[in-house]
């Protein structure tokens, strides 16, 4: 049962964490948007928002409604993917600066940023995010949160990678011409 204390108090603090990047998202558009960005795709990213709300809420409620237990090794495991994904999640951002958001907002004319981890992959930060909804809610063994946001979480990708990538225009596109989405290597679109 502690054990359940601790986990739900690391779900507490994941959620200030996503705060503190709405606050800083919110910094970051209202800058952009002022210097004459753009934004696209207002819609998915109210949908997003709720998405990623019932993913914590979720987390923390199926272990608590079906008496999970602490599987040991395999959660520790899992809790070592879910450091790595806040990693890489945090490298993405810091590298973006100012250009970082939780929305779509592209300001024209500004060149595509290609340091960091995007030097390896077009989207680092849906690939650290793709690893957190299947790490985070294993690290108590809870298979059917890690699974249904998993899928869900495919679907809103889909939208959203196809809406950013149209977004961020030709010089994008060209810029990240040989790499793949999400994981190094390869040459794929």
């Amino acid at each position: 049962m502690v054990t359940l204390w601790i986990y739900t108090g690391l779900i507490g603090l994941l959620a200030l964490e996503r705060l503190n990047e709405l606050w800083l998202s919110r910094r970051h558009a209202a800058k952009a948007l002022a210097a004459g960005a753009l934004e696209v795709g207002i819609r998915q990213h109210r949908v997003s928002l709720i998405f990623h709300t019932a993913f914590l809420v979720s987390c923390v409620a199926e272990p608590w409604l079906l008496q999970r237990e602490f599987p040991g090794a395999p959660g520790l495991v899992a809790l070592g993917f879910a450091l790595a994904a806040q990693a890489l999640r945090y490298w993405a951002i810091s590298t973006l600066g100012d250009k970082w958001n939780t929305r779509v907002i592209v300001l024209p004319g500004t060149p595509p940023v290609t340091g960091g981890p995007y030097r390896f992959v077009k989207h680092p930060n849906y690939l650290a995010v793709v690893v957190e909804m299947v790490a985070v809610p294993l690290i108590y063994g809870n298979w059917i949160t890690a699974v249904v946001f998993s899928i869900g979480n495919v679907a809103l990708l889909a939208v959203r990678i196809h809406v950013e990538e149209k977004a961020l225009g030709p010089a994008w596109q060209q810029a990240f011409a040989g790499k793949n989405r999400f994981l190094p290597g390869g040459k794929r679109g």
